[in-house]
């Protein structure tokens, strides 16, 4: 009886298709993701000239858990629709770090090196970013690849970079020519000239160095101390007075003047001459 249970359990295991961590699918604008288990979703997006968009969440501080087995449907931008694309989402059992994407709040899509546009392999640059953003701890994936037709195909192994690093050609070994030791002879066995340098004579000449000068001026034994000489330099005070300058003498203040006298203080009085005086004065008398 055991046997047979173990037996009929292990018949419907092999019969039950295995359910990916991650389904992911497109139908017309809209894309949807099926996670096997409950988990923290990244949904990433690359059109066809490598530009990448981060579809879901729409804000780097916005909720990313959802519920496993169910749909969960994401808009595509209108890039996506009708053109080549490249959909890669992410499920990981822990919260996503996207320090290395945001600027104030937003996707920095200008700054941010892992959201640069990508000249190679699509999917290969969506996993740097999502190896990135879960700080090196296991998750899964899963993707789709859509065509200019609307064909979808499977998302396949991140291609490896085109670049043989182990085809480094070594460069040929250049042997080193000795350098030639210094001579001092000269050959003058050719020689024709008689005010030459080799002069009149044929044969080997040897230059030797000369010795060298003799000083003509000893060093000294002793170096003198130097002398401290003062140089005065005036110093002007705006309240002092210059050393050479004349002492300017006071001016006493002008005394007031007293003022001066009226010419007629007071009024004269007007007298009168009566016929009498008149008389007098014009030579008459009574």
């Amino acid at each position: 009886m055991v046997a047979a249970l173990a037996v009929t359990v292990g018949l419907l295991v092999q019969a039950t298709p295995a359910v990916d961590p991650v389904r992911v699918w497109r139908a017309d604008s809209t894309a949807y993701v099926t996670l096997r288990e409950p988990g923290h979703l990244l949904l990433l997006h690359v059109d066809p000239i490598g530009r990448i968009t981060v579809l879901f969440p729409f804000g780097p501080h916005d909720r990313t858990s959802i519920d496993g087995g169910v749909a969960f449907g994401v808009p595509l931008p209108p890039t996506a629709q009708g053109h080549p694309a490249t959909i890669v989402a992410v499920r990981s059992r822990w919260a996503f770090d996207f320090a290395a994407l945001q600027a104030e709040g937003w996707w920095n899509y200008h700054a941010a090196l892992l959201l640069q546009p990508t000249a190679g392999d699509p999917v290969g640059a969506l996993l740097d970013i999502a190896d990135r953003v879960t700080d090196g701890r296991p998750y899964d994936y899963g993707g789709v690849r859509s065509s200019r037709n609307g064909t979808v195909a499977s998302l396949g192994p991140p291609l490896p970079p085109q670049v043989c690093l182990s085809c480094v050609r070594p460069r040929t070994a250049v042997a080193v020519a000795a350098a030639p030791g210094p001579t001092n002879a000269v050959d003058c066995s050719n020689a024709s000239l008689t005010n030459a340098f080799c002069g009149v004579n044929s044969g080997s000449v040897s230059i030797t160095s000369a010795p060298p000068l003799p000083a003509y001026q000893p060093a000294p034994s002793y170096v003198p101390a130097p002398v401290y000489v003062p140089y005065y330099v005036p110093v002007f005070v705006h309240t002092a007075r210059a050393r050479f300058e004349r002492p300017i003498s006071p001016v006493a203040p002008a005394r007031p003047q007293p003022a001066a006298a009226a010419a007629f203080p007071i009024a004269p009085r007007l007298v009168v001459p009566s016929r009498s005086a008149l008389r007098t004065l014009t030579g008459q008398r009574p």
